[in-house]
């Protein structure tokens, strides 16, 4: 390997930059975009039980339920990616919401619904109070 200097087989570089630390998620950021990310894929075959039991109204065709259950679904996945700021809490409820809506369709879908709101709601409520808790604590020992 001649003519190769050191940093060049070693692959280190003296100007490189170090890594950037990873942000500081809090538990309720963590909670709500685990439940979310799991409740897409309930949503989802949420949407494939609405075509499969053409539950639409008359003049709507029955693949519209897999295109709502799969948008619902992306929806709910890009949301856990914004629990961490106050509006995407705000919107993860609403996608709540949306979902209990379907049990107009189908019934079984009221109790995904609220399986999965309950599941929610424990996130961002008590996610909520382990962050303030961490945060008192952090700022009684000067971390």
């Amino acid at each position: 390997m001649a003519g190769v200097s050191a940093d060049a087989t070693t692959g280190s570089d003296a100007s490189a930059r170090p890594p950037r630390a990873r942000r500081q998620r809090g538990a309720q950021e963590s909670l709500a975009s685990i439940v979310l990310g799991f409740e897409s894929i309930i949503v989802f075959l949420g949407g494939l039980a609405v075509y499969g039991l053409h539950a639409l109204p008359d003049g709507i065709a029955d693949w519209w339920g897999i295109v709502g259950g799969a948008v619902l679904a992306v929806a709910m996945i890009a949301t856990s990616a914004l629990v961490r700021h106050r509006w995407g809490i705000v919107l993860g409820w609403v996608l709540q919401g949306i979902l209990l809506l379907g049990a107009f369709l189908v019934p079984a879908l009221a109790i995904v619904a609220l399986i999965f709101g309950a599941m929610y709601a424990y996130a961002t409520i008590k996610g909520g109070a382990l962050d303030r808790r961490n945060a008192a604590r952090a700022a009684t020992n000067g971390d």
